[in-house]
């Protein structure tokens, strides 16, 4: 038998306005998050701050069984397809939570990448598979903290909620420096040690913090900057998050919420993503792992698409709900799809020959798809995108200007996504 094609473990490791002002008016303190905004935050991001929740379904969700499906064809599959919010759109039968939120979704069915192994296709879609010109480039949730910055809410501007362990990750920063990393919350819970101990006062941990930034400035002034201000970066980033542990407290979240979300990890994960966005962070990531199906792909399908589908829609519906999903971009997608051909172990194997992304708001219209594949599945049967022309469409989704799409690498400029891709003109609004 030949596993040639299989991964080898190490490779996974009233108005909606009206409905906003009265939701924030109604907020009581910073405990009212659960399912309302504070009036500070709610005015801001009604004002037009941007956010994103990256959703990274990591090992490659089969588009067969989601976005494009092809039933009743060689390559197709057990499932149906079943019709959505919008007529004319179908989805796979698994995604019937979805389906209903179809009218503000943006579905690209063209994509067409470059990597078919994790190893090289984890690290280049998240950094949109720039031109290789010798610098490590930022995953996308740090490239929009550096160019969008933090939001009125000063919170920390890329967020990642994730299973297993959590931590300070500034490997996603690249050339950026360490300062754009990722603050990674494990299993959607609080870093280590950042509850204040209850033997100090507000008042002597202020006091501490004084004295830490007078060590600080001093230790800067003879070392490079970069590491220094990402030293200072990770203190104040902790600083402020302690002044909102109630982002933290599962009984301030209804029942409803979590029944609409689900009690699994992705659903959790994902709730605290909107609490997140909500509280005023500018980036969220939320990963879930296990989607590499090369054996018995209809029954993990089965099982996984659903703990997907239902939160993902919850998301989208409470984005809406709240006035936001005009100021919150939302992105669904892994680092390939999985080949129409049906394997030897009833799985489908890596394919980023032809495949599909999901988005919804900021910037984009609404209740459509771009692009199509053939009859099969097999290759795109139209104008395809790369990861490129993704990051190119997000960026001008989420409205940085053009004097930001170049980054200044100590003097060298970089174009922010690859030059030779473009927006994709279709979905954008």
């Amino acid at each position: 038998m030949n596993d040639a094609h299989l991964c080898r473990p190490w490779e996974h490791r009233l108005s909606r306005r009206r409905l906003l002002g009265t939701m924030a008016a109604g907020a009581m303190g910073a405990g009212a998050l659960g399912g309302l905004l504070e009036p500070a935050i709610a005015e801001e991001l009604a004002a037009g701050e941007k956010q994103v929740v990256f959703v990274w379904l990591d090992g490659g969700i089969s588009q067969l069984e989601s976005w494009d499906p092809k039933p009743n064809t060689e390559h197709g599959g057990p499932f149906r397809d079943i019709a959505t919010s919008v007529p004319g759109i179908r989805f796979c039968e698994l995604l019937e939570h979805s389906a209903k939120v179809a009218h503000h979704l943006a579905v690209v069915r063209s994509v067409h990448t470059q990597d078919n192994s994790h190893s090289a296709g984890v690290a280049r879609i998240n950094r949109g598979d720039p031109k290789n010109r010798g610098v490590v480039y930022p995953y996308l949730g740090s490239a929009v903290a550096k160019l969008l910055g933090p939001t009125s809410a000063k919170l920390p501007p890329y967020v990642w909620v994730k299973p297993y362990s959590g931590g300070f990750k500034a490997d996603d920063a690249g050339f950026l420096g360490a300062k754009y990393g990722a603050l990674a919350l494990g299993d959607a819970k609080p870093p280590e040690n950042l509850i204040l101990n209850e033997s100090v006062t507000p008042e002597e941990n202020e006091a501490r913090n004084d004295l830490r930034k007078f060590f600080n400035r001093r230790y800067a002034s003879q070392r490079r900057p970069d590491w220094t201000d990402a030293n200072s970066h990770v203190y104040d980033v902790a600083h402020k998050l302690m002044e909102r542990m109630d982002l933290f407290d599962e009984s301030q979240v209804p029942e409803r919420d979590r029944e609409r979300y689900g009690t699994h990890d992705l659903g959790r994960h994902m709730l605290m993503a909107r609490r997140l966005i909500e509280a005023g962070v500018r980036f969220v990531k939320v990963n879930s792992y296990h989607w590499d199906s090369h054996g018995d792909n209809f029954n993990a399908s089965q099982s996984l698409i659903p703990q997907f589908d239902k939160p993902f829609a919850a998301l989208i519906e409470d984005l809406h709900d709240r006035g936001m999903l005009d100021n919150v971009l939302v992105i669904a997608m892994s680092e390939f799809g999985r080949t129409p051909k049906i394997n030897s172990h009833v799985g489908r194997d890596h394919w980023p020959e032809a495949w599909s992304v999901a988005m919804a708001g900021a910037g984009l219209k609404r209740g459509l798809t771009v692009g199509k594949t053939n009859e099969l599945g097999t290759f795109v049967d139209s104008q395809e995108y790369d990861v490129g022309h993704l990051f190119h469409t997000w960026f001008k989704a989420l409205g940085v200007p053009p004097e930001k799409m170049e980054y200044d690498n100590n003097g060298q400029p970089l174009p922010v996504a690859h030059d030779d891709c473009w927006p994709i003109e279709e979905v954008l609004a």
